[in-house]
């Protein structure tokens, strides 16, 4: 998930979150938005029931390959669903045989032997889509009024960490639906 820092127009001459090179926002394309922008990349890796496990913040120009990189050694012998953005045949060779970790990305349909990914598979990408969402929309974690890289990332750990307490409530104490957030809310 994209997060700007602040609009594209401003990008050269804000100073938000810019005190150490090392954790600087960058500018970076969006694909699915089709818009360029500056800020930085949400990473996250999330269960069947829709609870994040890792997650990370990256530059805006770090490739979505980079995080996975990181993260490969906490998901031995494990399946991992990604989005296009990691479509690399070297990259799941290597995963698989380094860690045996099996990613599961669907086809571009302009590829070669274009295969429909499985029913299953679409219905677990949608799940971790709507929690993307939802972190959007009700906890709006594209809004930033930090000032610091440290203020930005102290205040994703804490929407994050609502959002998991939120599912916990609705699951074991509401007897709610996973993806039924809301209802806490009210």
């Amino acid at each position: 998930m994209l997060l700007p820092i602040v609009r594209f127009s401003r990008a050269k001459r804000a100073r938000i979150c810019r005190e150490d090179y090392q954790s600087a926002p960058s500018f970076g394309y969006c694909a699915a938005h089709d818009q360029p922008y500056f800020g930085y990349k949400l990473h996250g890796v999330a269960t069947v029931n829709g609870v994040m496990t890792h997650f990370d913040l990256s530059k805006a120009h770090v490739h979505d390959i980079e995080y996975l990189k990181d993260i490969r050694h906490y998901y031995p012998n494990c399946p991992l669903l990604g989005d296009r953005a990691y479509l690399s045949n070297p990259l799941q060779l290597e995963l698989f045989e380094e860690n045996r970790l099996f990613l599961i990305t669907p086809m571009r349909m302009n590829q070669k032997n274009y295969r429909k990914q499985p029913a299953v598979f679409r219905y677990l990408r949608r799940r971790i889509e709507t929690i993307f969402s939802q972190l959007c929309d009700q906890f709006q974690i594209q809004k930033n009024y930090a000032k610091t890289f440290r203020g930005l990332a102290i205040r994703i750990l804490t929407k994050i960490t609502a959002f998991t307490l939120l599912k916990y409530l609705n699951k074991y104490e509401f007897a709610n639906e996973l993806n039924h957030i809301k209802h806490v809310l009210i």
